[in-house]
Order: structure tokens, then sequence, then C-alpha cells
């Protein structure tokens, strides 16, 4: 250890006067700084601004303003002092981003998702060996600049599902993210949440920006994101999902991400 790395504390996250940019390699070892495997992560917040991705698996990580889906190969960010929830599926390898406050604000000021690109994947691999150091060479300056053009270049993926704030509907939208593939309708939900349906229908649309059925469809297609991240076969993601056919499935799929399931989890290169 150099000397100035001897100012390195245990918690990267929380270590304002370091590099920019501080890359992490993700595990299910106990002493990973990036922990991975199923897990969940209560209520937290970092200094730092954070990216992370999953190579296999699923990340499903909430806010007080929503929830965002994190299928493999796609990274998302979290900008500092954001409080934020975070449940881990079944992910065995991966990588994070720690980064400045400075150099977050040259970010989104809200969490998102975001598509990476095959130059960033190397780029993170390479700096994944310099989170022992408090300086960076004039090398590893360079590429931390890159990391930066490559992530404010990155295109947002739409895989947010806002959640409302008004105390039954919010019960009602976290009773549909922990039974998605209920069949119940909207007549049915408005019942058990003890309001009208035209009550669900306006409060729904008025305070998430979408219509019931839309709302749904997005935690469905979180609920097949899951399951598709886990292996399952497309026929059987779309007969728990009420869908008629695996066709029909696919077709919905395509029209939320511009691709089939298996383009969208594969990895491209030059993606």
């Amino acid at each position: 250890m150099t000397d100035f790395d001897a100012a390195v504390p245990d918690d990267l996250s929380e270590w304002c006067a370091g590099p920019d940019v501080i890359a992490l390699r993700g595990d299910d070892h106990p002493a990973s700084e990036f922990r991975l495997g199923t897990r969940e992560y209560d209520w937290h917040q970092h200094a730092r601004g954070q990216v992370f991705c999953v190579e296999t698996g699923m990340i499903q990580v909430r806010t007080a303003h929503g929830a965002w889906l994190l299928p493999p190969q796609r990274a998302g960010w979290m900008p500092p002092g954001v409080a934020h929830q975070i449940r881990v599926s079944g992910a065995l390898t991966g990588w994070s981003l720690l980064l400045s406050p400075s150099a977050s604000r040259q970010l989104q000021d809200r969490p998102c998702v975001l598509g990476i690109s095959s130059v960033l994947r190397v780029l993170v691999e390479r700096a994944a060996g310099w989170s022992g150091q408090a300086r960076l060479g004039p090398e590893q300056a360079r590429i931390s600049a890159v990391i930066l053009d490559e992530l404010r270049g990155a295109a947002p993926q739409p895989l947010h599902l806002p959640l409302p704030s008004e105390p039954r509907l919010l019960k009602i939208a976290q009773a549909i993210l922990d039974n998605r593939d209920s069949q119940w309708t909207l007549k049915d939900w408005a019942a058990w949440g003890a309001m009208s349906a035209s009550t669900l229908r306006r409060l729904m649309l008025a305070q998430t920006g979408m219509n019931f059925a839309r709302w749904r469809q997005q935690a469905q297609l979180a609920l097949a994101l899951e399951m598709l991240a886990r292996g399952v076969a497309v026929n059987q993601v779309a007969d728990a999902l009420g869908y008629a056919s695996a066709s029909n499935f696919i077709a919905m799929f395509r029209r939320a991400f511009g691709d089939s399931p298996a383009r969208y989890f594969a990895v491209r290169p030059g993606a």
C-alpha cells in the first residue's frame, strides 16, 4: 500500500474526497464491496452517486417516487443522497461505479435505468483494479473521463414504474407488485382497496400518469423480466401472466422494449 492509499476509507460509497470514478466488481462473496446473490438491502443512501449493473439475475430498486427494474446488461443510476431499497435476485456477477458528487452532477438528477455499451463494460473491467487508490495516474484519469462520457451518452430504458402516494392507492399498488400474476380485475382491486372502480381509475391516472391497465402491464413486465432473467421459458412466463399464447406475450414485450425477450437479454457486442 502506498502512502496515499492509506487514506482510502472502508466505505467507498461515502468517500467524497476520492477519485471521481471508483469501479468495483460484484459477486456473492461476503467480503465483496458490491455484494450480490439473492438478498435485500433496506432503505439507505450514499454520499456518492452509484451506477450498478448485473450480468446475471435481476435487481429491483425502490425509491419514494417509484420502482426501477434492472435486468442483465442494463445499468441503474442512483444519484447521491437518494434513499433507496434494493432487492437482488440470483445475481452472481456484476459491477458498480461510485461517482463523486461533482461527477454525479454530469448525469441525471433522478434515478433511472441506462443501456450500456460494450466500450463501457471493457473500461469498467479495467478500472475495477484501481479501487484501492486515493489518486489516479494520468492514463487512469483519462479512462475515467471516457467512462463518464459513456454514461452521459447512455440511453434511458423504459423500466420505471411510478408509485402513487395516496394511502389507499399505494396499498393496492404494493399488493399488485406482490401478486403480479393475479388475474383480479380493476373492480376486484377497487373493492379490495375499499374504493369505487371510478375512484381507482381516476387516482391511478392522476398520481402515476398511467391508466390502471398500463400501470398493471408495467408491473407484469417487471415480473416477466424477473422470470426471464432466472431462465424461465417464454411460454411459461406467458402462461403465468395470463396470455393466451407465447406469441401474444412476445408481441407485447416487443412493443414495450423494442426487441423479443431472447434478443433483449442477449449480450450484443458493440451494443
